[in-house]
């Protein structure tokens, strides 16, 4: 058997990778000039700067790649326990990640505190629910308006009230469903004393990851080759590559949805409109370097304060990255940040951290990142309607959970799948 994956972000060379561990004849296609997608580092003026995920968490499967592509000197092995803070009522206060740091913490009110208690008297959530529906039910709107939506919307650049349960909180779900609620699941995990795996990065930053992978496996993996249909051919389908026909006999598309559906366009038994309807969130990045010197993760900012940043990170406790900060602009609450210039955004960046954390600082770089987050909302209802043949596979960060280990752990579901079986579904979206 043969397998075409078309598209070389992570998603791509994680499958890429685990198909030829698997001894499976694996060809990979990649549009652009380099491997990677949106993991992207840089240097400028010798800080490294990542203009896509600023860390991943070191869980098994990432552990387990590091060993193989010899990479444990060079990784920056992150303190978990760290502070992350949310900025509310003009001050930034402590998120609780135990019990000890729910009891103190002033982003709670004791009321607060008790409503969250009250959690598994709630109704179990409901995949048509929208997530701020769900999490304000079952949580109470003061832990929703404080702690979720910062943390959770922030994650992915948009406002809970437009994301469906079922898209956006699939595994939340199921861990609800195995629990019993989802207060009983967190104390499981704190009684049992579960690590949770530390952030990690790189000394040259997180592309050094995307770039090994590639390397490892530059033979099956061909950069500047744009793959503009799929056609059937007998039981198995053929790649049109710049003016060439690769065939092959199971296709995995690892691509952004928009370009999926133009790849898909005319393939006899398919039916992907749906996935150009899907939404992305667009970012805007301000590096900043100051000598704050403050300890943390960084921090999320509350929806309603009145300040253009939705959350900043801090590279210089967090991963020894000295002096350096990233702040974050954009999203579905300010979708017209891309058309400010640079030197807005760097202003309006470095002026409110200013305000938040009381420290003056440079802007370094600003970048723009449009459409770069699978924004999980209402649009992602379109999937509904896709239909794709026996053969061909979607896989990449909108059928699943957002984030590095969800890509290798889909990559991996996927690669068994068609070592073990020759079979593939229309989606790969477990959680």
């Amino acid at each position: 058997m043969r397998v075409g994956v078309v598209g070389a972000g992570t998603t791509g060379l994680a499958l890429t990778h685990y198909l030829a561990d698997r001894g499976v004849d694996v060809v990979t296609f990649e549009s652009g000039s380099r491997a990677g997608g949106v993991v992207r580092s840089g240097y400028h003026e010798g800080h490294v700067l990542e203009y896509g995920p600023q860390r991943t968490r070191l869980v098994p499967e990432i552990a387990e790649l590091i060993s193989e592509l010899d990479l444990w000197r060079e990784l920056r092995i992150a303190d978990g326990g760290l502070p992350l803070y949310v900025y509310a009522d003009g001050r930034l206060r402590e998120v609780p990640r135990s019990v000890r740091g729910f009891l103190r913490t002033d982003l709670l009110s004791t009321r607060g505190k008790l409503r969250l208690l009250a959690e598994p008297l709630t109704a179990t959530g409901r995949p048509d629910e929208r997530a701020a529906c769900l999490f304000a039910r079952k949580l109470g709107p003061e832990a929703y308006r404080n702690v979720v939506e910062p943390l959770f919307g922030g994650l992915y650049g948009s406002d809970p009230a437009d994301m469906p349960a079922g898209h956006a909180l699939s595994h939340l779900l199921a861990l609800e469903e195995r629990k019993g609620s989802l207060l009983r699941a967190a104390v499981d995990g704190l009684v049992r004393g579960e690590p949770t795996p530390p952030p990690v990065s790189f000394d040259d930053g997180m592309e050094r990851l995307p770039r090994a992978l590639y390397e490892a496996h530059r033979p099956y993996v061909h950069l500047s080759s744009t793959v503009s249909a799929v056609r059937r051919a007998g039981e198995g389908y053929v790649l049109e590559v710049g003016g060439r026909r690769v065939e092959v006999d199971e296709v995995v598309l690892t691509v952004p949805a928009p370009a999926a559906a133009t790849v898909l366009e005319g393939l006899e038994g398919a039916s992907a409109d749906g996935l150009r309807e899907l939404r992305y969130n667009s970012l805007v990045l301000a590096f900043l370097e100051s000598t704050a010197d403050r300890e943390g993760f960084g921090y999320q900012v509350r929806r309603d304060e009145p300040l253009r940043t939705r959350g900043v990170t801090f590279n210089h406790s967090l991963l020894d990255r000295e002096n350096l900060y990233t702040v974050y602009l954009g999203g579905s609450s300010d979708p017209d940040a891309l058309d400010s210039s640079p030197a807005e955004l760097g202003e309006q960046a470095r002026r409110e951290f200013r305000t938040v954390v009381g420290a003056d600082a440079d802007v370094l770089e600003v970048t723009k990142l449009p459409e770069v987050i699978p924004a999980f909302d209402t649009s992602w209802q379109a999937l509904e309607g896709v239909r794709l043949p026996e053969g061909v596979t979607l896989a990449g960060n909108y059928t699943s959970r957002i984030g590095l280990p969800g890509r290798f752990r889909q990559a991996e579901r996927v690669a068994d799948r068609l070592a073990e079986s020759g079979g593939s579904a229309d989606f790969d979206d477990k959680p």
